[in-house]
């Protein structure tokens, strides 16, 4: 199976898509989703886009209470506890579900953190690349037995942050010169390699990978910024309103690419590229504007090497002979 070419395919939607506007005419009867983080922001219009087309929905959560009040009502959907920043929750969550006997169809790697102040997790990791990365790497490789017989999508919910950073191979986990930006974007980074290499390593199995930019959209994922901070940034006013609308995504339209990833037939027999605004996006132009994909995200070499990292920081490999 050839490699997906990072290119356009003319999908006929756009920046403007919602997650419904992507689902129309598609059945998701009888389908299982897993969409960690699926109870706030862009992950909970994902998982009510995915039960209005039929599917059922597993949300891990971080906070269940929490979660399971922000989907009252909304059959069709099961809550069950997951700190992605806890290998040993991951665990727990992946055994619990294995023993259901369920395969899955689509999972989506939603849930993650931004721009948060300097914070170690577990064995002292960086949190961003641990909650947005290696928690999420330890996830489908647990839940691989469940991924592999369906043919499942993986979604890796990246973002066009990941231009802020390639992966910093002397110092993955910022012991030095913590820096909260780049730290985000080398775990975005990650999100976008971790799908390179798992749809090479799936594809075989019939699963294909893809990662995407959501577009920018002000959810919870801001929590960690101050409004003088989004202020500075241009993205609202004194009085915390957007100062340009049109810049940003509703959580409706910022949904709609990982649901175009998960469940669109324009994707069949593809896999392992960076999609935006409900397409496959275009490599970054050589003049620094923040488009498209970094080739750092994409490289192959360095998929495979954070795959190994992973592995070895994780001590899960589903592919390990």
């Amino acid at each position: 199976m050839s490699t997906t070419a990072q290119h356009k395919i003319g999908s006929g939607f756009d920046a403007r898509s919602t997650a419904d506007d992507v689902l129309r005419g598609i059945d998701l009867t009888g389908r299982l989703a897993i969409v960690t983080g699926g109870y706030s922001g862009l992950g909970l219009e994902t998982t009510r886009a995915l039960v209005r087309a039929g599917a059922r929905v597993v949300v891990p959560a971080r906070r269940p209470d929490t979660a399971r009040e922000a989907l009252a009502g909304l059959g069709g959907v099961e809550v069950d506890a997951l700190d992605l920043g806890d290998l040993e929750s991951v665990r727990g969550f992946a055994e619990r579900f294995l023993a259901s006997g369920r395969t899955v169809d689509f999972v989506i790697n939603n849930a993650g953190i931004m721009a948060c102040p300097e914070t170690r997790v577990g064995p002292g990791w960086e949190a961003q690349f641990a909650t947005n990365h290696l928690g999420h790497y330890a996830l489908v490789n647990r839940l691989w037995p469940a991924i592999a017989p369906g043919g499942a999508r993986v979604v890796s919910v990246s973002s066009r942050g990941h231009h802020y950073s390639g992966i910093r191979w002397d110092d993955v986990q910022w012991r030095e010169d913590y820096d909260k930006w780049p730290a985000y974007g080398q775990a975005k980074t990650a999100n976008v390699l971790f799908a390179v290499h798992l749809d090479k390593l799936g594809r075989d199995a019939g699963v294909r990978a893809f990662s995407l930019h959501p577009g920018g959209i002000l959810t919870p994922l801001q929590r960690h910024l101050s409004r003088a901070e989004m202020v500075e940034a241009g993205w609202i006013d004194e009085n915390g309103d957007l100062v340009d609308p049109e810049a940003f995504k509703t959580p409706e339209q910022g949904a709609a690419t990982q649901v175009w990833a998960a469940t669109s037939p324009q994707l069949e027999g593809k896999g392992g590229v960076y999609l935006e605004d409900c397409d496959i996006a275009e490599p970054a132009p050589a003049d620094g504007a923040r488009a498209g994909v970094k080739d750092w995200a994409t490289d192959p070499e360095q998929a495979a090497r954070l795959w190994e990292l992973s592995a070895e920081l994780t001590g899960v490999d589903a592919f390990r002979r």
